[in-house]
């Protein structure tokens, strides 16, 4: 046997190698951001946290127990992963474009940026996940006592130090090493590599120790057939008449809801992420990881339950068939591969967590109490930010030792992960409603998870406490104030069915019945409506984020001023830097636009959560003086993030905003109709002068016949050149008048801009050339893909070119033409050296009819060419503008999107 000393040594080594791997990883993927470290591989790796002591030593037993119930807790995860495309991806594309950085975060920002949402979330993980906890520390000492012998327990260096003991010094050293690898930054969202690199080396151990002890024991029983004849021959049977019951589909569904909502998977599956295409690969290979994991779980429950002794502890069979056939190093290997699989889940658990913890809950606090430095090295929020969350871990795993002390009895694993899983479930719903149904509201919502965790906690970790208090063992007997159908495992009468199906079926049931019902009878407020739309449409609207502020009158040093106190010196500085070299300005006069203010709230989002940067900024941006005590005793005030929403529900705010619309629209509608009376006249006029030349023409030519064949000729002429300008006129305006109503159509398609822009420009030399104009070509892109129509694409660039010369009249005329690709998108400015288009004229320049004061004179045309060649390029979806550029005359700018870019 095993001395406990050894054991207890072998563990601190282990640990120790996870500190050294942790440190050297985080070195090196900070020193090459192309490390191994960020690959698929070590991506799926570090998923396999999922595949805890639980399934280390409690699929054993569960299998020895219950039969083919284990299976399900592998089953939920790979139809989750097989799946990645509809689910994961979506969230783990809404995460990198919001900056999420937990479960709590991603419902908090989607239903109007709410910290008591998030407030509520963090509460219930906290709690929730404390019981998994207390399950690794359970599973981590019962693995030393049996491995050590309990002959061998307590004796020498140990004496006097019990199964208590060992769970606080575990809890301890967990509590170390996260501190030091978990907590180095302030960025929630920021990859911690070491930790990942020490989780991905911790997933390869505990498998390969699961598959040794498996192999082992085929082998010394005489392979699976000779395991289940000797089991038969001693009338053991493995029992499977519990599968596909009520029970079975219960920790199904739990086991779906668990690979997405425990806060360490999604730390791992969506924080952690670095890439969107890992998914593909994790898609297969982390189901073929729990399949290697589950492959020799029957085999050794069934050889266990043979061989070993009446009242032996299935959990532990990977450990005492070693030991009972004398293989004491393969005994330590199994031992080290759950200790893994404890120390793993501890580890990222209390990450997740802690992240939750001080961003939701002691960060508002410690603002609103003031207890951030107000020194100029930038550092204050950051500061406070590491030492919550570092309380936060401390307590976090303090909570965990706490159940394991009352419940340290318990002699089955499973059902007390069962018990997390089903309080993380009551997230799935809301989360579900969160990325696919737009009209979810914030209130069901928070009624909804609360009303779910309440009966959770009635129905389920209630009845785990009754060995503790003779109070619950009579509540569970005769419910509260001796009212039965309230008993905590047989809520309204329901009674028979299994304690987890009871529990998961009342609060997962009413759970998702008041988010629906609820949904439906209330009204998302403005700011939830964004957000919905932002995260539902993440992938048809492009992944552009919404930008939820507008500039006002906050300043750079304003915005600069919360960066550094948040985000430290050295990274709003790099922001603002890389703001102001996109801007083309210098930093110092950097103007705070509407985008960057977007992309500065979610970077404070990435540190302190979506909720108190969304507050934060909301003081700044609304104007005033900003001082770091508003914005402390602003980060508490939640009320503002959804003030205007408050306001809608006033009925006298509803009758104003009615009121408005209604004023609004029949603005609208006065100033259609006087746009079509003053349509109608340009159209009249514009036909009246060709109309009129013809009719004048044809009444001399049919009184007179004394005209030569000379002036016949000239008079026929006239009349041919007006009918061909009303001719195109008239196919100009019915041309627009069908842009505008979507009913000219045609099939987008990836066409070269290039070739059209070359081909405008050849179509145009001849005209060029006639007016003496020089032509020069700036910057041009190569061979570029827009999603449009060839042939209008180049009337749009010919249309631009030829205005350029019509509306020059300097001594030597210049017309400038450069494309490039900027940010994703083909860009093509057509400026020349003329008069320009004056103040008063720019409002009008795309109007119908509208035809510039200045030039040569020579402007033939109805005015309609700018008008049809915005719709044309609308339709393409890009955008024409009239911008300044670099000559002194007029600067039309045409962007288009580059054909195969999503989001």
């Amino acid at each position: 046997m095993l001395s406990a000393d050894f054991v207890i040594a072998t563990s601190v080594a282990y640990v120790g190698l996870l500190f050294v791997l942790a440190y050297f990883g985080d070195r090196r993927a900070r020193a090459n951001k192309r490390s191994w470290l960020n690959s698929p591989a070590v991506y799926t790796l570090s998923i396999s946290v999922y595949c805890t002591s639980w399934t280390f030593y409690g699929a054993v037993g569960n299998a020895a127990r219950s039969g083919l119930e284990f299976l399900t807790i592998y089953l939920g995860p790979t139809l989750v992963f097989v799946g990645w495309y509809f689910l994961l991806r979506r969230l783990v594309r809404i995460s990198h474009l919001h900056r999420i950085t937990s479960v709590a975060d991603l419902l908090s920002s989607r239903f109007g940026k709410s910290s008591r949402l998030g407030v509520l979330v963090t509460c219930i993980a906290v709690i929730g996940i404390a019981p998994y906890i207390a399950l690794q520390l359970k599973a981590v000492t019962s693995s030393i006592q049996a491995v050590a012998g309990a002959s061998e327990f307590g004796r020498g260096s140990l004496t006097g130090i019990d199964d208590v003991g060992l769970a606080l010094g575990v809890a301890a050293a967990m509590a170390l090493f996260t501190i030091l690898f978990g907590t180095r930054h302030v960025d929630a969202k920021e990859q911690h590599h070491g930790v990942v690199a020490a989780i991905a080396f911790e997933a390869v151990v505990k498998l390969t120790a699961l598959v040794a002890v498996g192999v082992f024991v085929v082998y010394i029983g005489g392979g699976v057939e000779g395991i289940f004849t000797q089991a038969a021959a001693k009338g053991f049977a493995f029992d499977t008449s519990a599968s596909f019951d009520s029970r079975w589909i219960t920790t199904l569904v739990l086991s779906i809801a668990a690979i997405i909502c425990l806060p360490r998977q999604f730390q791992v599956t969506v924080v952690e992420n670095s890439d969107e295409n890992h998914l593909r690969v994790a898609g297969w290979a982390f189901p073929a990881y729990m399949m290697l994991m589950s492959i020799f779980i029957i085999p050794i429950a069934v050889y266990g339950l043979t061989v070993m002794p009446e009242g032996s502890n299935p959990d532990m069979f990977a450990l005492t068939l070693p030991l009972s056939a004398g293989q004491n190093a393969l005994a330590l290997f199994a031992f080290i591969g759950g200790f893994s699989s404890a120390t793993s889940m501890i580890i990222l658990e209390s990450i997740a967590l802690s992240i939750m913890v001080s961003n939701h809950i002691m960060m508002p606090l410690v603002l609103k109490l003031g207890a951030v430095s107000q020194s100029g090295d930038g550092q204050g929020v950051s500061s406070v930010l590491l030492i919550a969350r570092r309380f936060a871990i401390v307590l976090i795993l303090l909570l965990g030792f706490f159940y394991f002390f009352f419940t340290r009895d318990s002699d089955a694993l499973a059902p007390i992960g069962l018990i997390s899983f089903t309080a993380i479930a009551q997230f799935f719903p809301a989360l579900l409603a969160a990325i696919f149904w737009r009209d979810a509201s914030l209130k069901a919502v928070t009624t909804a998870i609360l009303v779910g965790a309440i009966i959770w906690a009635w129905t389920c970790f209630l009845p785990s406490l009754a060995s503790v208090s003779p109070l619950v063992s009579v509540l569970l007997e005769e419910g509260p104030w001796g009212i039965v159908w309230l008993r905590p495992e047989a809520m309204f009468g329901l009674e028979g069915w299994d304690p987890l199906a009871h529990a998961a079926f009342w609060s997962l049931s009413i759970n998702t019945l008041i988010l629906t019902l609820g949904s439906l009878m209330t009204r998302p407020s403005s700011l939830e409506r964004i957000q919905a739309t932002a995260f539902v449409d993440i992938f048809r609207r492009h992944g552009l984020p919404q930008r939820n502020f507008l500039a006002g009158s906050a300043t750079a040093n304003d915005l600069f001023f919360v960066a550094e106190r948040v985000l430290g010196e050295k990274r709003a500085v790099a922001l603002f830097e890389a703001a102001a070299l996109e801007s083309g300005v210098d930093p110092a006069q950097l103007e705070p636009t509407s985008e960057f203010i977007g992309g500065l709230e979610r970077e404070l989002a990435g540190s302190i959560g979506a909720s108190s940067a969304h507050v934060m900024l909301s003081k700044v941006v609304a104007g005033g003086d900003v001082s770091l005590e508003e914005m402390m005793q602003m980060a508490d005030e939640t009320q503002q993030v959804i003030e205007y929403s408050q306001q809608l529900e006033k009925t006298s705010a509803e009758l104003r905003l009615t009121a408005r619309k209604l004023e609004d629209a029949n603005a609208q509608l006065r100033e259609l109709d006087s746009q079509k009376d003053e349509f109608l006249s340009q159209v009249s006029h514009e036909v009246r002068t060709p109309m009129t030349s013809i009719r004048s023409f044809s009444e001399i030519l049919l009184d007179t016949g004394e005209l030569d064949e000379v002036q016949r000729r000239r008079f026929l002429s006239t009349i041919h050149q007006e009918s061909m300008r009303l001719t195109k006129l008239l196919d100009e305006i019915l041309d627009l008048s069908a842009l505008e109503r979507g009913e000219r159509t045609w099939q987008n398609a990836p066409v070269d801009a290039e070739d059209a822009l070359n081909r405008a420009l050849s179509v145009c030399d001849a005209l060029l050339r006639q007016k003496g104009m020089r032509v020069e070509l700036g910057e041009r892109a190569h061979t570029t893909m827009v999603e449009g129509d060839a042939d209008r694409l180049c009337q749009v660039f010919i249309n631009l070119i030829s205005n350029a010369v019509k509306y020059n009249d300097v001594d030597n005329p210049v017309v400038l033409v450069t494309s490039s690709v900027r940010n994703g998108n083909y860009v093509v400015e057509v400026s020349d050296n003329g008069p320009g288009i004056g103040k008063t004229e720019r409002k009008m320049i795309f109007e119908k009819f509208w035809r510039g004061v200045s030039g040569s004179g020579d402007q033939g045309g109805a005015g309609l060419g700018l008008a049809i060649s915005r719709q044309i390029i609308a339709r393409m979806n890009g955008v024409l503008e009239l911008v300044p550029g670099p000559m002194p005359g007029a600067c039309f700018r045409v962007r288009l999107p580059v054909a195969g870019r999503e989001g």
